[in-house]
């Protein structure tokens, strides 16, 4: 559910030139042992075996992606990205095809904790990083030209950490937060269905993810569009647009908040419960105010609901990562387990859900000595 994979991915027991690709990143990245004698058995019978498999997940997990050992797109693209570091590559700004690896991420963390915006460290040169490597640069007496080559990574790594107590983005982004004011009216929010059209999504019986999250989405736009925000949903009931065309929706928009809405299913009877996730590789670059809401829509879900709290964690799929806005996918509990199923089948639970986000997307701009506790901001009631 985290990908949004169009091409099919690779799986135990599959042979070829691609499979091939993907052991010489493994190995490159110290998840494969190198071939023996460097014998090359051809690239057709490079085999995705177990070994491939465990070394995938373990590449996964590290990486914030979906762990299921099989390599769709977004695993694919971040074995390719996790290939670069710093210093490998001229690095600069091109708005047709930007750049995209592990060398930009440590770009970014380091123009960050030098105290410049270079936007959220999310391993793409846009903009942003331009602007933030240019500052850098006309401060240090380089050339100004927004590219990252031998002069500017010398004078990189040269330099100690200029911003301390905290983190300058965390400090950046949670000022702006509460400067723009408490209220919602202007405030552009994108509330996106998860699946949709002919992907149902998860299914138990006749009922399907696809029409609850639409009716959970319905419900939030109604409570946001009454505190005076502008709501914008990513589909209508009959649409299945692909991660990419939701992301994109949400910048043309030029939203303020980004949240998708998903339900999950376990094979084992014990999975249930309510889990949020943001923006963030596990190791530093995340988004911060994403990092705050998720933490924030969870437990006010939570607290309305009696459901199970499983936590927010980061990831870096694409459905978090390509938003320039802080975005918060939620999994509001688990078709495959009975009470979850009962509650969320509740016309009564959907719309406390539905209150728990107004709550938080409320609290989100309060300054702290004005946030109430979790569970108990009321606002007028209405849908």
């Amino acid at each position: 559910m985290g990908t949004d994979s169009r091409m099919q991915p690779l799986r135990l027991g599959d042979r070829g030139p691609a499979v091939a690709d993907v052991h010489a990143a493994l190995r490159s990245l110290g998840l494969l042992p190198a071939t023996a004698d460097g014998a090359d058995p051809g690239l057709d019978s490079v085999e995705y075996d177990a070994g491939t498999e465990l070394a995938v997940r373990h590449f996964q997990q590290v990486r914030g992606l979906s762990v299921d050992g099989r390599v769709g797109e977004e695993t694919y693209r971040a074995l390719s990205e996790a290939r670069w570091s710093l210093g490998d590559r001229l690095l600069r700004y091109d708005p047709e095809r930007p750049m995209r690896g592990d060398d930009v991420t440590n770009l970014q963390e380091r123009l960050l904790e030098l105290g410049y915006d270079a936007g959220r460290a999310d391993g793409i040169l846009g903009p942003e990083t331009e602007v933030g490597l240019r500052a850098f640069q006309r401060d240090y007496g380089l050339t100004s030209d927004g590219t990252c080559g031998p002069a500017t990574l010398r004078a990189l790594r040269q330099l100690g950490r200029k911003v301390t107590g905290g983190r300058p983005q965390l400090l950046r982004q949670s000022a702006s937060f509460v400067d723009s004011g408490p209220h919602l009216i202007g405030r552009r929010i994108v509330v996106d269905a998860g699946h949709g059209g002919a992907d149902a999504g998860t299914t138990f019986g006749e009922t399907t993810e696809a029409d609850l999250v639409l009716d959970l989405a319905s419900r939030i736009e109604g409570r946001l569009a009454a505190a005076g925000a502008t709501v914008y949903l990513t589909r209508g009931r009959g649409q299945a647009p692909a991660h990419a065309e939701r992301t994109a929706f949400a910048n043309d928009a030029r939203a303020d908040l980004f949240i998708s809405l998903h339900l999950d299913a376990h094979s084992s009877e014990h999975a249930r419960g309510v889990a949020s996730y943001y923006y963030g590789t596990g190791s530093g670059a995340s988004s911060t105010v994403g990092e705050q809401f998720a933490n924030l829509v969870r437990r006010e879900i939570v607290a309305r609901t009696g459901m199970l709290d499983l936590g927010s964690h980061p990831k870096t799929w694409d459905l978090l990562r390509m938003t320039r806005m802080p975005a918060v996918r939620l999994d509001c509990g688990y078709l495959s387990h009975p009470v979850d199923r009962l509650l969320l089948l509740d016309a009564r639970v959907r719309s406390a859900i539905a209150h728990g986000v107004l709550a938080a997307v409320q609290r989100l701009y309060l300054p702290a000595d004005a946030d109430p506790p979790t569970g108990t901001f009321v606002l007028p009631s209405k849908g």
